[in-house]
């Protein structure tokens, strides 16, 4: 039923894409504002007839058909709305009573209503008057990438050749077999997409892409005067900063910068993934880390920031806005924002598929710190992660699997048997603690079991069970269908 638009408009209430009017005395000057933040936005439903508390007042019947008229007017004269847009309003019926819905759909244009340039923040219309706010919106409304801008000034001479060395061996680092392997320098830049042309003025040339992954300082510089990464530790000195660096230079040896800035500053807790140690600061401040560098639109003047505090890690970046709010691993879909750059950072190795990166963020991020990260999509888009230097993953998940008094009871248990060189020095691995206690709760359990319940494969439980035996910790008792397992006492 038609009625179910404005039923599911009442429960979301007003936000980014949604807002009521309540039209009691005709369409407001405010109604045309928030058209011209729709359009400049995501787009949007205007519902007239209910008020901002999401009572429905309806409206009088006969004044429709002049209402509807007026907006039409309205929205189609240029001294008004500029660029004029063509929309159709609708009339629903809502409890008896009268609804007029417009619904706005994203346009490609910056539009402005009497000469002032409105922009939807949230569930509200925001006036944009900073030229750089203004440059935004036309950044966001781009039908094309910025990394494909071509400069056919830039010379040979202006990128960093002395590079190749390097990416051509991360690239095979990533694969034997991959193709750059046996091409020139020259074969790669074009390879990647890196030297192009500008179909629209036929000028060849490398393009921006190529300019912030293998270009001089100094011509990056002269390009983009505004790009910079500013790396700032901030737990003691609040007000300013206890470390600090600005990361200026080409994208590769940027992101080296920043990784040894993070490891520098960051805890590297323990963490055992199916029996081999990852290193989760590493895993989480990479993804972070990846996708400011590569994922930003460097045209704009926004500084990119990578802050360290005590309670969270966080990086911002100027984005080129698809969706705005939250993302989830509910609602994210992936999209590259600088699809050359990204394809180059994917072949030597510092970025993974699109879309794994996020999933990482959700899964390492909540085992490094105990919470989920949040991401957040706008005109600058966000990864904030909370830090507790006090929380470790492993240590809750001893607790979880009571491995904190399995210590104690294999301590007791092997404590007279094992021989005097063997009981001061045996260490027993997370995967053999699981062992043991499983052992425990069950002498009669499986292999197949016993690989489940530690995450971890047949042939790994097996050499554990080895290594348990030549310790003297277990033996088995008859065969393996219908023996069991037996802690030596």
């Amino acid at each position: 039923m038609i009625d179910k638009k404005i039923e599911n408009a009442l429960l979301l209430g007003e936000n980014i894409a949604i807002e009521f009017k309540l039209c009691d005395s005709g369409i407001s000057v405010e109604t045309y504002k928030t058209v011209c933040s729709f359009l400049n936005r995501h787009g949007g439903d205007i519902f007239l007839g209910i008020d901002d508390n999401g009572k429905v007042t309806g409206i009088n019947k006969n004044a429709i058909p002049d209402l509807i008229k007026n907006f039409i007017k309205v929205i189609s004269n240029p001294e008004l709305l500029s660029p004029t847009v063509y929309l159709s309003p609708k009339i629903l019926n809502y409890n008896n009573k009268q609804i007029i819905h417009i619904h706005i759909t994203p346009s490609s244009e910056v539009h402005s209503f009497k000469k002032v340039i409105y922009d939807r923040v949230d569930d509200s219309d925001v006036k944009v008057t900073a030229t750089s706010q203004i440059a935004m919106l036309y950044i966001r409304k781009q039908n094309i990438f910025t990394e494909k801008k071509v400069f056919p000034y830039v010379r040979k001479n202006d990128l960093r050749f002395d590079l190749f060395p390097r990416v051509r061996q991360l690239a095979i680092n990533r694969n034997q077999n991959h193709p750059w392997k046996d091409l020139s320098d020259t074969e790669i830049i074009k390879s990647a997409g890196l030297y192009g042309e500008d179909r629209e003025t036929g000028k060849k040339g490398y393009n921006l892409a190529a300019v912030m992954l293998l270009g001089s300082d100094e011509v990056i510089h002269s390009i983009l005067p505004a790009y910079r990464t500013d790396a700032i530790l901030r737990k003691i000195n609040l007000d300013r900063y206890d470390d600090r660096i600005i990361v200026n230079t080409n994208l590769i040896d940027s992101y080296e910068l920043l990784i040894e800035f993070a490891s520098k500053h960051l805890w590297d807790k323990f963490y055992l993934e199916r029996d081999a140690r990852i290193s989760l600061r590493d895993a989480i401040t990479r993804e972070m880390l990846v996708n400011t560098l590569m994922h930003r639109e460097f045209t704009s003047s926004y500084f990119a920031k990578f802050i360290i505090e005590k309670d969270k890690m966080y990086v911002e970046n100027a984005n080129r806005a698809i969706n705005d709010g939250v993302i989830t691993l509910d609602n994210y879909e992936p999209n590259s924002k600088n699809p050359i750059i990204a394809s180059f950072f994917r072949n030597i190795g510092m970025a993974d598929e699109l879309g794994s990166g996020v999933r990482k963020l959700y899964d390492y991020g909540k085992k490094y710190s105990g919470k989920d990260p949040e991401l957040i999509e706008g005109d600058i888009f966000r990864i904030i992660l909370p830090l507790d230097d006090n929380y470790s993953f492993d240590v809750e998940r001893e607790k979880a699997w009571g491995l904190d008094t399995v210590k104690d009871t294999v301590k007791d248990t092997v404590k007279d048997t094992v021989k005097d060189t063997v009981k001061d020095t045996v260490k027993l691995s997370l995967v053999q603690e699981i062992i043991i206690k499983e052992i425990l709760n069950n002498e009669q359990i499986t292999i197949i079991e016993l690989s489940k319940k530690a995450g971890i494969n047949t042939r790994n439980i097996k050499n554990n069970i080895l290594k348990l035996k030549n310790s003297g910790l277990i033996e088995r008792i008859g065969p393996d269908k219908g023996g069991y397992w037996r802690i030596i006492k």
